[in-house]
């Protein structure tokens, strides 16, 4: 397992507006919602054993006398009552006279009867509310079936005051106590949560903020750490992020080369035109010898240097900082293709061209930029040595597709990846990689796309996307 980077050892943020603290804050007013949840219930039942604790302590303190039948002394009464926390007490068995021990002093009038046996914890959870807010009363008098002695019913009559203080000390102890488990659980789920997702989302947002900052400079972040760890979803968004940028960083570093290449061609097109303008010159004044050697050398410097000149000018086009401007007219889109196969024609002289445009079909295009891009694709077919090229239009929902077909070889598998990538030759002797590359920027710039459809033994396909709307004529 790989060490935990140095920079990736957990650091609590436990204030500010971090996603730590939110986390942390948030797991605790959770946990402590649910345990005052938990808690109301258990006021309720708190209250329901301090009243049965009066009724068993009254029964205790009357049960004696009851069987003895001795009559206590009013300061023996007054002990009696105090022990059992009651202001009086009323001991109803079978078959025996009823018996009730007084308070000596003047006792208020009672507020509320409560008949213990019939009351419900929802109930008595409700009433322990009451207490805690300061709306209980004052005297309350229980009725309820002694718990020590079958068939005896017990009345008692008691100052709700040790009540609220009982159910105020329950309720401080068990807030208390809520309080340090939702800090304690709060801080266990924070460590947990801190390092499975708030860490990793930190060091992919600050890979995210060096690579904005420098992109094509490797930072020394912890997001290799962060993509190695054993594989789970934030593993796998780290990969597919440093991947992303190991991408981008390559195609910076290309276009950043292209652009080199682009300044210095631009630079020397001039006078290496001048040059080749010179040479073409010569030419001319070569072939009015009447040398068929003479002459043979000078058709081959003809075309070496009309290359040489199309090499230039490609690249220069190429390199070109921006999309190439688009001039749209109306443009006939059948025409534009025989236009285009006049030019090929003579590249392979038994190739045939099927034009299988509508003549109707009419498109907002640059006409210019549409023809270089056909002339391209059929070139490349006649130069692979095809027999047929075959060129078709589908139309749906707005988009115009045009496909240019050829029954040639196909494309060679270590090419089709970077196809359309600058400087990618196809195999092809004499080729500059430029021009699918350029194709693809011009029908990007219409707003459509250039892909490669099919190849194979049975020949290549590429379409092109143009995203405009069709007008017949």
């Amino acid at each position: 397992m790989n060490p935990v980077p140095r920079s990736s050892q957990p650091k609590f943020e436990l204030f500010g507006d971090t996603l730590s603290g939110r986390v942390l804050w948030l797991t605790v007013a959770i946990i402590l919602a649910m345990e005052l949840v938990v808690m109301l219930p258990s006021l309720g039942h708190e209250r329901q054993a301090w009243l049965w604790d009066r009724i068993a302590h009254a029964h205790l303190a009357t049960y004696p006398l009851a069987q003895s039948g001795t009559t206590l002394s009013q300061q023996a009464q007054d002990e009696v009552l105090y022990f059992a926390l009651a202001d009086q007490i009323t001991l109803k068995e079978p078959d025996q006279p009823p018996l009730t021990l007084h308070a000596g002093h003047p006792i208020p009038p009672n507020d509320r009867y409560v008949i213990l046996a019939d009351e419900t914890l929802w109930y008595s959870t409700w009433r322990a509310v009451v207490h805690l807010l300061g709306l209980g009363g004052r005297e309350m008098q229980i009725i309820a079936p002694s718990p020590l002695q079958p068939g005896a019913v017990l009345e008692v009559t008691v100052n709700e005051a040790p009540l609220d203080a009982d159910l105020y000390a329950y309720a401080e102890h068990t807030f208390t106590v809520t309080v340090i488990m939702a800090l304690v659980t709060g801080l266990l789920i924070f460590a947990v949560l801190d390092r499975m997702l708030v860490r990793p989302m930190r060091i992919i947002t600050t890979s995210i903020i060096h690579f904005r900052e420098d992109p094509e400079q490797e930072s020394a972040s912890d997001l290799s750490w962060l993509a190695n760890r054993p594989e789970d979803e934030i593993s796998g968004a780290a990969r597919e992020l440093k991947s992303m940028q190991d991408e981008m960083r390559g195609a910076l570093w290309r276009n950043a080369r292209l652009a080199a290449v682009g300044t210095s061609v631009a630079k020397i097109s001039h006078d290496l035109r001048n040059i080749l303008s010179s040479a073409l010159l010569v030419v001319d004044r070569l072939e009015t010898i009447n040398d068929p050697t003479v002459q043979r050398a000078s058709r081959t410097l003809v075309s070496a240097v009309e290359r040489a000149a199309q090499l230039v000018t490609r690249t220069v086009d190429f390199a070109r900082e921006g999309p190439p401007p688009v001039v749209r007219s109306a443009v006939e889109l059948h025409d534009l293709v025989e236009e285009a196969a006049l030019v090929v024609a003579p590249v392979n002289s038994g190739v045939v061209i099927r034009n299988e445009v509508p003549e109707t079909l009419i498109l907002s295009l640059d006409r210019g930029q549409i023809y270089r891009v056909l002339v391209n694709l059929m070139r490349n077919a006649a130069e692979a040595g095809c027999k047929t090229i075959s060129v078709t239009t589908e139309s749906r929902g707005g988009v115009t597709r045009m496909r240019v077909a050829d029954d040639g070889p196909g494309l060679p598998l270590r090419v089709q990846d970077r196809l359309f990538q600058p400087f990618t030759s196809s195999g092809r002797y004499g080729g500059t990689g430029l021009g699918l590359a350029i194709a693809r920027d011009l029908i990007r710039a219409h707003g459509g796309d250039l892909v490669l459809e099919e190849t194979g033994p049975r020949g290549t396909v590429f379409a092109m996307d143009l995203a405009i709307s069709e007008t017949q004529i």
